[in-house]
C-alpha cells in the first residue's frame, strides 16, 4: 500500500473532526435502543407537526359532499384539484390578499432590520446605565399578545390618522417583533470577538465604519436568521391587526380573506384548505430558498 495512502488512512481513522469518522464517532456514543428511541422521537414529532398538513391537503382533494360522509375516509375517493381552481372565482380579490400579505411582511421585515441592527450592535457591545432593564423591558414586551393593546392602539392609529391603510397593520407587526429580534441579534453579536473592534479602532477606524465594514459582514448569518423569523411572524399575525385597524377590501391580507370562505350557511372547506396552501406557498417558497442560510446562522459560533 501507498505510505501517503496509509497515513491518510489512519488519520481518517483517528482523527475526530475527519468527515467521514464524525457521523460514526457520533453514532458509537449511544446504544442500539437509545438511537431507536431518537428516531422513534423524532418520527413522532414530525407525525404531530405535519398530519394536520397532510388532512389539511387530503381535505382540498375531496369533494364537498364527501367532508362529512359516515364512515369518515381519510383518503379523497375521486379526488380531484377542482378546488383549487373554483377558489380563484369564488373570491376574485385573493390573488390581492396574497399580495398584500406579502408586502406587509416584506415591509415589517424591512423596519425591524433597520432598527434591530444597530441596535443589538449597541447592546452587544457598550455597556450603559440602565441597560439590564431595558433588555428586560423588551423581554416583557415580547410576552403580551398584540389583543391585549388593541384598544390603545387603535387610538393611536386614529391619531395618526393611518386607518384603513397599510401602515396601520406594518406598524403594530414591526412593533411586537422588534424585542424578541433584538435579543435574538444581540446574542449572535456577542459571540463576535471585541479583539476586533479593538484592532479596527487602532488603526484609526471609527464606531461607524467598523460596525459597517467589520461586524455587518461577520453578522450577515445572524441578520439572514432575524431576517426569516421576522419575515414568518410577520406573515403569520397580520389577522388581528387587519381586521381590527382596516376596514377596506383592497388592503386586506390573506387571512382576513379567507373568511369569506365562511358562508351563512355552511363553510366550504375544500376551497378554504386549497386557498390556505395556496396563500402560504409563497412563504414557503421563499424559506425552502432560504433554509441554508437559516441553519447557517442559528449553528454559527457554536464552535470555536
Amino acid at each position: 500500500m501507498n505510505p501517503s495512502r496509509r497515513a491518510t488512512r489512519v488519520l481518517t481513522l483517528v482523527n475526530p473532526f475527519s468527515k467521514r469518522a464524525q457521523p460514526s464517532a457520533m453514532m458509537d456514543r449511544y446504544s442500539w435502543y437509545e438511537i431507536v428511541l431518537i428516531y422513534l422521537g423524532i418520527f413522532v414529532f414530525l407525525f404531530f407537526m405535519l398530519a394536520p398538513f397532510l388532512e389539511g391537503f387530503l381535505v382540498s382533494l375531496k369533494p364537498l359532499s364527501q367532508l362529512f360522509s359516515t364512515p369518515y375516509s381519510f383518503w379523497p375517493e375521486n379526488g380531484s384539484f377542482e378546488a383549487y381552481v373554483t377558489m380563484w372565482e369564488r373570491i376574485p380579490y385573493f390573488a390581492i390578499y396574497i399580495f398584500n400579505s406579502l408586502l406587509i411582511a416584506t415591509v415589517a421585515t424591512l423596519i425591524v432590520l433597520a432598527l434591530v441592527v444597530p441596535a443589538a450592535y449597541a447592546f452587544a457591545r457598550f455597556s450603559f446605565r440602565g441597560m439590564p432593564l431595558l433588555l428586560g423591558a423588551f423581554l416583557a414586551v415580547s410576552m403580551f399578545s398584540g389583543a391585549v393593546l388593541l384598544i390603545p392602539l387603535f387610538r393611536l392609529m386614529r391619531t395618526l390618522g393611518i386607518l384603513n391603510t397599510y401602515w396601520a397593520m406594518i406598524i403594530p407587526g414591526a412593533a411586537f417583533l422588534i424585542p424578541s429580534a433584538i435579543w435574538l441579534l444581540r446574542t449572535y453579536m456577542m459571540r463576535i470577538p471585541p479583539e476586533l473592534n479593538e484592532a479596527a479602532y487602532m488603526d484609526g477606524a471609527s464606531q461607524f465604519y467598523t460596525f459597517r465594514r467589520v461586524i455587518l459582514p461577520l453578522a450577515r448569518p445572524g441578520i439572514i436568521v432575524v431576517a426569516i423569523m421576522t419575515f414568518i411572524g410577520a406573515y403569520a399575525q397580520q389577522f388581528i391587526f387587519a381586521l381590527t385597524f382596516n376596514s377596506k377590501t383592497e388592503f386586506m391580507p390573506l387571512p382576513v380573506g379567507l373568511f369569506a370562505f365562511f358562508g351563512r350557511q355552511e363553510v366550504i372547506w375544500n376551497e378554504l384548505m386549497a386557498a390556505s396552501f395556496v396563500g402560504i406557498a409563497p412563504a414557503l417558497v421563499i424559506i425552502f430558498f432560504l433554509q441554508r442560510y437559516l441553519v447557517g446562522g442559528l449553528t454559527a459560533g457554536a464552535i470555536k
